[in-house]
């Protein structure tokens, strides 16, 4: 497994400012954390989720192919750091998640 957090910048209140994704051999989302500039987060696994947050359907696109556009920036995280962000959005949600 390889962890990538992926910070957008935009002024859109209702979208994510960062994403953290456990991604498969295949690039594909196995959990996703997005974390809102008003503090709340949204999670997502192959089991549950808090809506509106959903693993993406199709493999994520490489790391330079995110970079390349000037409102993302990718970055690999550790495990550890994953885990931390991931626990912490389910405590956060805990009332929302189904």
């Amino acid at each position: 497994m390889r962890y990538l957090k992926v910070t957008w910048r935009h002024d859109l209140p209702d979208e994510p400012v960062a994403l953290f994704s456990e991604l498969d051999e295949a690039n594909r989302e196995v959990r996703k954390v997005e974390a809102f500039a008003d503090g709340h987060y949204g999670f997502a696994d192959t089991v549950e989720n808090s809506v509106p947050t959903v693993l993406a359907e199709l493999p994520l696109p490489p790391f330079d192919e995110i970079a390349s556009d000037s409102q993302f920036h990718p970055e690999w995280i550790t495990r550890s750091d994953f885990e931390k962000i991931w626990h912490r959005a389910r405590l956060v949600t805990m009332g929302t998640s189904r």
